[in-house]
């Protein structure tokens, strides 16, 4: 009898009797599987000729049982085709592993493993990456990331406005009005899908891109392009063969979700996610609020937003006085995550100034502090188009000229973002709601690019405040504890500058420079 690990994939293949014309359109395989009362239906997914495999990533111990059902009946290759597997507990140093996979808390503000462990959501955008790169790069790629503290890759599944397809050229499916899929690229994608796991990291796949923007391209776009019943046909295989790794699910991308378009992507969500047991949101154009328009769905687990490619005022005013730092409040309750912040080396849209890693912290540390932190992602101009040699990435001019994804691996962002997370591991981050009020005179009101984000631990003990500039901050001690310690750290190597007790410093703090500070204040 087979062994499997809890919280790892086990995988069998079947063979049909006889060939289809098109199998992924002409039969619908079931995989039962079942264990100490807990039953499973999960959908296996067509490889090529006349394989079929299913994968399931069991998350009880025990024995488990699994039985093929098959539509329409009358396959032989398919009937009585039946087993069993023993799952074990998992040794192994890997945390997806040993801790289980990620999940919404119980508050609804945060993402824990299955154990209970909080899981701090750094991610790094690179749409492009399983599809253009070797496996080489791939994996000097996920070691960079893995070694700066990134633990969720961003990707897309399929071609889209930027891709045509893979390195080889092949798409991830043919035609438009009966689509065809093409394993030979899943099988291909596969690889780059275990590698994010192995290195400890989830994988975010974007399962349809539905940009509203640039309508030439837009017959790339699954989600523009396909009729709702082929892009649920497309959504369903890509969750049949990724859905036992350790995923969450981005359903669409760029798009806009308001009126009827919404009302669709409910639809989609609900026809193509159902059994669904990994967390699911959808990424919206740039400045756009959604979660209004999907937060009772019983698909959509948490919020992804996409503060965008700005450094105005306006986008600065969006992120801290708009929907992010008002909706967090609304009920039910969702993890916000900023899917897509300023990307470090792209051109601003407002000002076509190119932003450094000093706008992505800035974007990063006011989207977290925000509404209650949940995590972040990073973008590098140059990865998330993975290109090989300097150039505009596709359909995308007005960006910039990308550097190359092995020059761009080491812009300075990326390892400030590891740092960002170590501080936040440093304290009870998921305590911390925000608390503008902490804040007695707050200079963004006149000045957006110095507003100071403040949050704070219901009971008071524990506060992180995020100055831009430096300089002082006027506080309502009211809101703290009074055996508070202020910590002054610099947020660009993450050192410690000087540490004191409140009382000490009264209610004006001096952070003494004029360049980004972070404050944990902490009984």
């Amino acid at each position: 009898m087979n062994t499997i690990a809890l919280y790892s994939r086990f995988e069998t293949l079947f063979e049909s009797a006889r060939d289809y014309e098109n199998p992924v359109q002409d039969v619908s395989v079931e995989v039962e599987f079942q264990c100490a009362g807990t039953r499973v239906v999960v959908n296996a997914f067509w490889d090529g000729e006349r394989t079929w495999a299913v994968r399931f990533s069991p998350e009880i111990a025990g024995l488990w049982t699994w039985r093929v059902n098959c539509s329409p009946n009358g396959d032989g290759g398919f009937q009585d085709q039946a087993g069993s597997f023993q799952c074990v507990p998992a040794a192994s140093t890997n945390a997806l592993y040993n801790r289980g996979p990620i999940r919404v808390s119980d508050d609804k503000r945060h993402f824990v493993h299955a154990d209970g462990t909080p899981f701090f959501w750094l991610g790094d955008t690179a749409w492009n990456g399983p599809l253009k790169s070797s496996e080489a790069d791939w994996t000097v790629y996920l070691s960079d990331r893995a070694q700066k503290g990134f633990n969720v890759i961003q990707f897309v599944a399929t071609q889209w406005i930027s891709a045509a397809g893979d390195a080889e050229g092949r798409p991830a499916y043919l035609g438009r009005e009966r689509i065809r899929i093409e394993p030979a690229f899943f099988r291909r994608l596969d690889r780059r899908v275990d590698a994010i796991n192995a290195f400890g990291m989830v994988a975010a796949p974007v399962l349809a891109w539905a940009a509203g923007w640039n309508p030439d391209s837009f017959h790339l776009n699954p989600g523009n392009s396909l009729s709702d019943g082929q892009l649920e046909l497309l959504i369903r295989y890509i969750v049949a063969r990724y859905g036992a790794h350790h995923v969450v699910w981005i359903l669409a991308g760029d798009g806009i979700y308001e009126g009827a378009e919404a009302e669709r992507w409910r639809r989609i969500g609900r026809m193509a996610l159902s059994g669904n047991t990994r967390p699911t949101t959808i990424h919206p154009g740039g400045k756009l609020w959604s979660v209004p328009e999907f937060r009772t769905e019983p698909w959509f687990d948490f919020n992804g937003y996409q503060s965008g490619h700005w450094n105005d005022d306006d986008n600065f005013r969006w992120i801290n006085e708009g929907p992010p730092s008002v909706d967090w409040r609304t009920e039910p309750h969702c993890p916000h995550i900023n899917l897509e912040p300023c990307y470090e080396g792209h051109r601003a849209m407002a000002t076509g100034r190119v932003m450094d890693a000093t706008d992505v912290r800035r974007a990063a540390y006011w989207s977290l502090l925000a509404s209650p932190p949940a995590g972040i992602t990073y973008g590098a101009h140059g990865i998330w188009s993975w290109e090989s040699t300097p150039g505009l990435p596709m359909s995308h001019p007005n960006t910039g000229i990308a550097p190359a994804w092995r020059d761009a691996l080491h812009l300075p962002g990326s390892a400030r973002m590891g740092r960002l997370k170590a501080i936040f591991a440093s304290i009870d981050w998921p305590s911390l709601v925000p608390c503008p009020e902490l804040v007695e005179h707050q200079p963004g009101r006149e000045r957006p690019a110095l507003f100071i984000a403040a949050a704070r631990s219901g009971a008071g003990d524990l506060a992180m405040l995020y100055l831009p500039r430096g300089g002082t901050v006027h506080l309502r001690t009211q809101f703290l504890r009074p055996d508070i310690t202020v910590s002054c750290l610099d947020p660009s190597n993450g050192g410690l500058l000087w540490r004191k007790p409140l009382a000490e410093c009264g209610d004006v703090i001096d952070s003494g420079a004029q360049a980004d500070r972070v404050l944990v204040l902490k009984s």
